[in-house]
């Protein structure tokens, strides 16, 4: 192989072998996408964070149980993704062809695959919610409030299945400004409707979790609804969106099956990830309220340090596709490991922060003494949590970006199962180590994770050539 030395010095032209690309203008690229991304994603954790906040306020327990319930939801919304992440790709490739037509048909492909996938999703979430809840052994006194809420935040899940799928096509085509500005309505939508569902404020009953749940369905239909008329104004009219599946069946199927060759492994890697996280919380369901409302505090304000490391990965990810569809390999490798490098460093930054201001941060979500002493303790524990995850977040959007679709599958699959949850229950109930021990297992699973995946990226056994070629 040939040895390519690194060129990124200032706006200097970086000459790849055949390729001529501007350093400058990639990095650019990044942060045009990765900004907007960025607020998206603050704002989405911060209505999250919101929602944990006001809860607090109402009850722990509720909390907790709601906690229990967001991760059953998100676990099923995670189906959507094996269209998404195929859609993100396949139409960051179709752009960089140049074939805009391609990425329509893409688009529309989408959205009548998710439209039927989100109806299923709803039915089961809200008519299956008790055994679900059962299953993750959720206790009775948790079960009163985590069951209305599952019950009415599942039975939206087509708002969301929509507006995932619309906000893939737009990043894609370089329009991340818009689900951004949308997120940004979604979110005074949410905390009004919280303040005043909650609590029973501007004359509306107090429902307290029901009415958290009722203001996050009107959030995500507020989404569903804007997200379509800047899909049609700003992006593909209605008509050609039509006209791009008046094509043969046979093309069709053939797009069809590269989106699921695309999303299966990808959202199977994170459907294992998250499946594992329900495991755990089963895990740590058993150790007590304490421990599983501490492990709900934490996670909630985690999202805050590696939201960088999502962003910029996702930013990245659409410039390599670009990048990948006009064949420029060479390129999208320099830019890999600069976006790396910047995604660790602000990961790291934040992680510190947030374990030297943990005390104060947990005191200002509850006044249980063993809760706030836990989650102090585990902040500070998580920070060689993030040296790994960054690594993890990232290449596997990346590596998805330019086809290498089943590698993370297959790593994160035998990673997570045998090293985050076999060690997970060692540490933590075998050995009687509780969280701290759960945590200690989370190290070795994202460290030898991460270490893999930079062996990956520089062993270019991802080269494999473009989707659309």
């Amino acid at each position: 192989m040939r040895n390519f030395a690194p060129e990124f010095k200032g706006k200097v032209l970086i000459i790849m072998g055949k390729e001529k690309v501007c350093s400058v203008n990639l990095r650019r690229n990044i942060k045009t996408l990765t900004a907007p991304i960025f607020i998206e994603l603050l704002l989405v954790t911060t209505m999250g964070a919101t929602d944990t906040f006001m809860l607090s306020q109402y009850a722990d327990d509720s909390v907790a149980a709601v906690g229990v319930a967001n991760q059953l939801i998100t676990f099923a919304f995670l189906v959507f993704q094996i269209i998404n992440i195929g859609t993100t790709v396949l139409c960051s490739q179709y752009l960089g062809a140049g074939r805009r037509d391609k990425m329509e048909q893409i688009t529309a492909l989408a959205l009548g695959l998710n439209l039927v996938v989100g109806i299923i999703i709803s039915l089961i979430l809200s008519l299956g919610a008790p055994l679900l809840l059962s299953w993750m052994g959720l206790k009775p006194d948790l079960m009163q409030y985590g069951l209305p809420y599952m019950q009415i935040a599942g039975a939206g899940a087509i708002f969301q299945a929509m507006h995932l799928t619309v906000s893939a096509s737009l990043r894609a085509d370089h329009k991340a400004i818009y689900p951004m500005l949308v997120v940004m309505l979604v979110n005074v939508v949410n905390i009004i409707g919280n303040y005043s569902l909650i609590f029973g404020h501007f004359g509306l009953p107090a429902l307290g979790v029901e009415g958290a749940a009722i203001a996050t369905n009107i959030s995500r239909g507020t989404a569903m609804v804007t997200l379509f008329i800047i899909l049609f104004t700003r992006h593909i009219p209605l008509r050609r969106l039509i006209d791009a599946v008046k094509v043969p069946f046979i093309t069709l199927k053939n797009e069809m099956m590269k989106l699921l060759k695309i999303g299966l492994p990808s959202a199977g890697e994170n459907m294992s990830y998250n499946a594992q996280q329900v495991v755990l919380t089963y895990f740590i369901n058993l150790l007590g309220n304490n421990a599983l409302t501490t492990r709900m505090y934490v996670v909630n304000g985690l999202i805050f340090v590696y939201i960088f490391s999502i962003c910029i990965a996702q930013g990245t990810a659409i410039v390599i596709g670009h990048l990948i569809g006009d064949n420029k390999f060479q390129a999208s490798y320099k830019v890999g490991w600069y976006a790396l490098r910047l995604a660790i460093s602000c990961t790291m930054v934040l992680s510190l922060c947030y374990a030297l201001a943990g005390r104060q941060i947990m005191n200002l979500l509850t006044d249980n003494p063993d809760i706030i002493a836990l989650g102090a303790t585990i902040l500070v524990i998580d920070i060689a949590v993030e040296v790994g995850k960054v690594s993890n977040i990232f290449y596997t959007n990346v590596l998805r970006s330019v086809g290498d679709v089943n590698f993370p599958f297959y790593i994160g699959i035998t990673m997570q199962w045998l090293v985050g949850v076999l060690f997970g229950w060692f540490f933590g109930l075998g050995l009687g180590w509780g969280l701290i021990g759960m945590w200690i297992a989370m190290i070795l699973d994202e460290g030898i994770r991460g270490a893999i995946f930079v062996w990956r990226w520089k062993s270019w056994r991802w080269k494999k050539g473009s989707f659309v070629s």
